[in-house]
């Protein structure tokens, strides 16, 4: 393979909200929420119609996630008992929507991190759990903002959207049909959560990532060359969301729960970190690399739990937070874009030659890997 056709990552960027939510003021919104609903409906609850809600707690949250905080675009009306979901005014059709404002700010990160001018870079593929809308994509908008001549698509593979967007990146530059793309991950999950379900309210929060894959000819001295990626799916309903267009087709369950994020955290646990596992071994096999000899795991933020057990099945021991860091306890489950924040935070001190792997797996089931080396 020559340097025009040798996929590499030239750079990665990373827009955070500046409000956070901690699990405290998370737990007191929830739990006033909670005694308000029980108060209005006691008389069914006393007779058995009606089963009360529970209290929320900090040392359940933790020991059920890892999570501490999470960052989110509207504090305020989320924490209000009466809402519990984001709030911001409309915007026309002539202002940059919210996504593509997160996307873009994360994308000129990744472009000055580079070097690049978006006048070289040549697609925009969108990946996200959620799109604002069906079209105009996405990625065409945040195209057109950047001023980027060429094309962009959107493309949705829940949590694993931001590597199945990595290894088609990367396809176009092994085709010899890009030299540069933007993988742009704006993920406002907060407003797929159901902040008012006890097993799931403390789960997501928002962040926007950009990874800028190049063909190795044109990627500066500092960058990571990809050695090999795999793409794995597998149905399941263990986590899903019913929310879409045709929802108006049945409008008395328009609003229902299942519009919503809904997981069987414990069938997803038990099934996931097996089959990720096992992914990760056969590839690092097939690649010709000993996965114990990998420097660091930059794993899918959604638990700690999982992590912890995927990295010990990898590496053969517990992995030190050095070998796998987490960036979950303070950015939450940011479904794609967990992982690239995670190598966005913790790459620049490996060495060059030290190899490692970035990692995702949710909704699908579908699950992503790319492994990298660090170039001289």
């Amino acid at each position: 393979m020559s340097d025009s056709t040798h996929p590499v990552i030239s750079s990665t960027g990373l827009f955070t909200p500046e409000e956070s939510i901690t699990n405290a003021e998370l737990v007191d919104s929830f739990n006033a929420f909670v005694d308000k609903h029980n108060a209005q409906h006691a008389d069914a609850i006393a007779a058995g119609a009606m089963e009360p809600l529970h209290h929320s707690s900090v040392e359940f949250i933790e020991k059920a996630s890892g999570i501490k905080a999470r960052h989110v675009m509207a504090k305020q009306p989320i924490l209000d008992p009466d809402i519990m979901a984001p709030r911001w005014a409309e915007r026309s059709n002539d202002e940059l929507s919210i996504m593509a404002e997160i996307g873009v700010k994360a994308c000129k990160q990744a472009l000055e991190r580079a070097g690049r001018d978006a006048k070289d870079v040549d697609a925009v593929l969108c990946a996200a759990s959620n799109m604002e809308r069906p079209y105009p994509a996405m990625a065409v908008e945040i195209q057109d903002a950047l001023g980027i001549d060429g094309f962009g698509f959107d493309m949705n593979v829940a949590c694993s959207s931001a590597t199945f967007g990595i290894q088609t990146a990367a396809d176009y530059i092994r085709a010899g049909n890009a030299t540069s793309v933007l993988v742009v991950s704006p993920e406002i999950t907060s407003g797929h959560l159901n902040w008012r379900d006890r097993d799931s309210h403390f789960i997501f929060g928002d962040v926007a990532t950009a990874v800028l894959v190049e063909s190795r000819a044109k990627a500066p001295a500092q960058h990571w060359d990809i050695l090999g990626t795999k793409l794995k799916t597998v149905f399941s309903n263990n986590i899903r969301n019913n929310f879409g267009f045709l929802n108006r087709a049945h409008p008395e369950s328009a609003g229902g729960a299942d519009k919503l994020f809904v997981q069987e955290g414990r069938k997803v646990f038990k099934e996931v970190v097996p089959m990720v596992a096992q992914m990760i071994v056969d590839e690092a096999d097939r690649l010709g690399i000993d996965p114990q000899s990998l420097r660091r795991l930059w794993l899918h933020q959604a638990n700690a739990g999982m992590n912890r057990l995927i990295a010990q099945r990898v590496l053969g021991h517990e992995a030190s937070e050095d070998e796998s860091p987490t960036v979950l306890d303070t950015y939450g489950n940011t479904s794609s874009a967990g992982s690239i924040i995670a190598f966005h935070q913790h790459s620049d001190d490996l060495r060059p030659g030290d190899t490692g792997l970035i990692c995702s797996f949710g909704a699908g089931y579908s699950a992503g890997t790319v492994f990298v080396r660090k170039a001289g």
